[in-house]
C-alpha cells in the first residue's frame, strides 16, 4: 500500500438515519417483536450524572446498543458498497479495515484513492452521514513513502492513529521497512489520570488490594498495547503507574516510612514487568503446509 485514507465520520451515533436501520435490521430480523424492542431501546436515551437524556434522532452514543446497531447500519452502508466498489473499480491492490465507526483504506494507486474518496462521499450523503472535513486526509504511507517524499523534498511519511496506536513508517536494523505501532500520547495520558483517580479512592485499602488491582490493570494494557516496536510506550506505562502508586502510599500517613527500597520490593511483589506479548506479523500469520507422500 502506498496511500492511506484516514477517515472519520462526523457525529455517526447522532446522525444515523433510524429509517434506514430499520430497513437493514428488517433484512435479517422477522421478529417485529424484537424490532419493536429496539426501537424502544432507541428512544430510551442514557443516563449521565444522575441525568437522564433522551435522544430523537440516530442512537445514543454510550449507549450499550449503539456499538451493535452502528455496526449493522456501517455493513449495509460501507462494507457491502466497498466490496462491490473494490472489485468494479479498483484498478491494483485495496485493503480495508473497520472497527465500529473508525475505518482506515490502503491503496495502492493515488488514483485509485481520490476516486474512492470522491464516491465515498456521495454513497453518506444518501445515508444522512458525511465524512469529517478536518480529521479525513489521504496521506502518502508505506515501503516507498519515505524515498519518494525525500526526492520531491518533503519531510518525513505523516502518521495517523487507528485503534489506540500511532501507525508510523519506520525501518528495522538491516533497513527494511517495519510498520511501527506506538499507543497514542493522548491515550496514555487519559489512563493514567484514570489510574491516578482510583487509586485515590483506594488509598486506605491494604497493598495486597491495591496490589491485586494494579496488577490487573497493567495486564489489561500489556495484552492489547504491548506490540513489537511499542515496549518504549509500554514500559512507560508502567514506570508512571509506579510512581503514583507510591505516591499513593506515601500520602496515607504523616509519618512516611516508604522508602524507595521498600518500595521497589513491593512493586516487583505485585506489578508485572513490562514486556512484549505478541509476536511479529511475519510470525503470526506464518503457515506453512506439509505435503503428504502419494499413495501407493
Amino acid at each position: 500500500m502506498n496511500w492511506i485514507l484516514d477517515a472519520d465520520i462526523s457525529d455517526f451515533f447522532s446522525k444515523l438515519d433510524r429509517t434506514w436501520l430499520r430497513k437493514f435490521l428488517e433484512h435479517r430480523i422477522a421478529d417485529k417483536r424484537i424490532l419493536r424492542l429496539i426501537d424502544k431501546w432507541l428512544a430510551a436515551g442514557v443516563i449521565e450524572d444522575a441525568k437522564c437524556t433522551k435522544t430523537t434522532e440516530g442512537s445514543a452514543q454510550g449507549a450499550s446498543v449503539s456499538p451493535l446497531l452502528a455496526n449493522v447500519y456501517l455493513h449495509y452502508v460501507f462494507d457491502r458498497w466497498v466490496r462491490q466498489w473494490r472489485y468494479k473499480h479498483a484498478r491494483s491492490d485495496m485493503i480495508v479495515s473497520r472497527f465500529a465507526d473508525d475505518f482506515v483504506v490502503g491503496f495502492q494507486y493515488l488514483g485509485d484513492a481520490r476516486q474512492f474518496l470522491s464516491d465515498l462521499r456521495e454513497r453518506f450523503v444518501k445515508f444522512n452521514l458525511e465524512l469529517h472535513p478536518d480529521k479525513t486526509r489521504l496521506i502518502e504511507f508505506g515501503r516507498f513513502a519515505a524515498q519518494n517524499r525525500k526526492e520531491r523534498g518533503l519531510k518525513k511519511p505523516e502518521t495517523f492513529d487507528f485503534l489506540g496506536f500511532t501507525h508510523i513508517c519506520g525501518k528495522t536494523k538491516d533497513g527494511r521497512f517495519w510498520l511501527r505501532r506506538v499507543t497514542i500520547k493522548k491515550r496514555l495520558r487519559m489512563k493514567l489520570k484514570q489510574v491516578r483517580t482510583e487509586l485515590r479512592r483506594r488509598r486506605h485499602q491494604s497493598i495486597p488490594e491495591q496490589g491485586r488491582w494494579l496488577a490487573s490493570v497493567l495486564r489489561g494494557h500489556f495484552n492489547y498495547y504491548a506490540v513489537p516496536g511499542n515496549i518504549d510506550a509500554v514500559s512507560a506505562f508502567r514506570k508512571q503507574v509506579r510512581r503514583l502508586w507510591r505516591e499513593t502510599l506515601r500520602r496515607r500517613s504523616q509519618r512516611n516510612r516508604m522508602t524507595w527500597d521498600r518500595f521497589s520490593r513491593i512493586s516487583d511483589r505485585w506489578l508485572p514487568p513490562a514486556r512484549i506479548a505478541h509476536p511479529y506479523p511475519s510470525v503470526r500469520f506464518a503457515a506453512r503446509t506439509q505435503g503428504r507422500s502419494p499413495l501407493r
